[in-house]
């Protein structure tokens, strides 16, 4: 199993460094902000609470401790001086955008221009050959009340680089699993219906489907297809919404109709570890966006959000991408569905190493109908049913992945392809204590710790 290859860290003695991180001057945490050793791929971001923990292999306790946000001047300091006591203040650094615009040298001037040309330059700034990622993800599931469901793993990811198809040349293996709660409905006749449609040549409709005559077995097996099919890493790393490294793919949504589906408008200049960078705003183009998503209409979007892009080379930093019901099917699926328009909600983080971007951090949000029905017997008040509908009947799902660790040595990498790969995250796997004592996790907000402890403690498993 490619398991074998992330001892690389486990056996060595760490130092753990956490803190919070604020803005100086309004004293508001500072969420997404990257905490990393210099010149290495060991890096966390911080949680919304502004807060992060990282471990550091001994080995580079001398090395530079880095601690930057966009729009911000950087925090650095030597990992064995670093103090986990005392908060760290980040200062605005904010570059003037008439005094770069001015610079005698022929550039982009709009939003639209430096887009097309950051996309132009995806083949050198992104990674051209292959390599291995591994990294912590974190896969939870909750209602307006509670959580539902949660699966953390450790993963590898490997990519033969961009201009290769990625449904062909990139694979997943989920390699160890630190926690599995599943405490999700199986009432639920929604995905039952879903799955019958798409696996049937017959059609039905959730009223045609009586949840008596159901067993659960039958739920069961429909839940986890559609879980695969909605929410599987495939989607993430194979589709559409993996904008840059996809964007040579046909009818990709960053590919050359790009300003047909979007438009970008130039906000400011920013600082970012004391390099300039584009702040640009997405705006909604004249064709709307689609996913082409198999099963499901997930057609008729307008985008928002925005695009960083460094002023020195046009590499991509940060991604913050929404899709948000624009056609009139689209905005009666959404709200019916759903209980919301903006159904995806993307960030991607990079980082730069060797020259090269690689993802970093990515945030991926969707929400989920799981339209579970009363039973024909079942008694329940009218305030007991408008409750359930309205806090109980929408789920959103949330996707987070961080990225420690980059291989680029071939020998390791042929190795890796040589053994089996397996991308399924619903699929149990035995606790190890001693593998997990080392690795970096993502740390939780303080509003998910309680929700997760108290996930843990009702977990079991589908219920008969």
């Amino acid at each position: 199993m490619v398991a074998v290859l992330l001892v690389s860290i486990v056996g060595f003695s760490q130092t753990e460094i956490k803190n919070k991180i604020v803005d100086f001057g309004t004293l508001i945490p500072i969420e997404s902000a990257s905490i990393y050793i210099k010149n290495t791929t060991i890096g966390t971001v911080s949680n919304s609470d502004g807060k992060f923990v990282l471990q550091v292999p001994n080995e580079f306790s001398t090395d530079t401790l880095i601690i930057s946000s966009i729009g911000y001047k950087s925090f650095k300091t030597p990992v064995n001086e670093f103090d986990n006591t005392v908060e760290i203040y980040l200062e605005e650094d904010i570059a003037s955008l008439d005094e770069i615009v001015l610079i005698a040298e022929t550039r982009p001037k709009t939003g639209n221009d430096i887009v097309l040309k950051a996309i132009e330059k995806l083949d050198v700034n992104l990674p051209d050959s292959a390599y291995i990622q591994k990294g912590f993800l974190r896969h939870k599931e909750r209602n307006k009340v509670e959580f539902k469901w949660l699966i953390e793993s450790a993963i590898t990811v490997y990519d033969s680089g961009y201009g290769s198809k990625s449904s062909e040349h990139l694979k997943i293996n989920v390699d160890q699993m630190r926690k599995s709660y599943d405490l999700r409905d199986v009432d639920s006749i929604f995905s039952y219906v879903s799955y019958k449609n798409q696996n049937s040549r017959s059609r039905i409709k959730p009223k045609d489907v009586n949840r008596n005559q159901l067993q659960t077995a039958q739920l069961v097996k429909a839940i986890k297809w559609n879980d695969n099919r909605v929410n599987g890493l495939q989607n993430i790393f194979q589709g559409k919404l993996n904008l840059l490294r996809n964007a040579a793919d046909t009818k990709a949504l960053f590919g050359d109709d790009i300003l047909d589906r979007h438009q970008f408008e130039l906000d400011t200049i920013l600082v970012d570890n004391d390099r300039k960078i584009y702040k640009i705003k997405i705006a909604e183009g004249k064709d709307f966006v689609g996913l082409d998503t198999k099963g499901i209409y997930n057609e008729g979007y307008k985008a928002n959000g925005w695009l960083y892009i460094y002023y020195d080379n046009y590499a991509i930093k940060k991604i913050e991408y929404e899709l948000v019901a624009a056609s009139d099917a689209q905005k009666i699926r959404s709200k019916r569905l759903f209980d919301t328009q903006v159904t995806h909600k993307l960030i991607i983080n990079y980082m730069e190493y060797q020259d090269k971007m690689y993802p970093n951090y990515v945030y991926y949000e969707t929400p989920k109908l799981v339209n579970v029905g009363f039973k024909a017997d079942q008694k329940v008040s009218e305030e007991e049913k408008e409750r359930y509908n309205k806090e109980e009947r929408y789920y959103y799902t949330v996707q987070e992945i961080l990225f420690s660790e980059i291989i680029l040595d071939k020998e390791v990498i042929q190795t890796a392809l040589n053994n089996d790969w397996d991308m399924d995250i619903f699929s149990p796997k035995p606790y190890d204590k001693a593998f997990w004592k080392n690795y970096n996790i993502l740390l939780e907000s303080e509003e998910d710790e309680k929700l997760i402890d108290d996930l843990s403690q009702r977990a079991s498993l589908f219920k008969d």
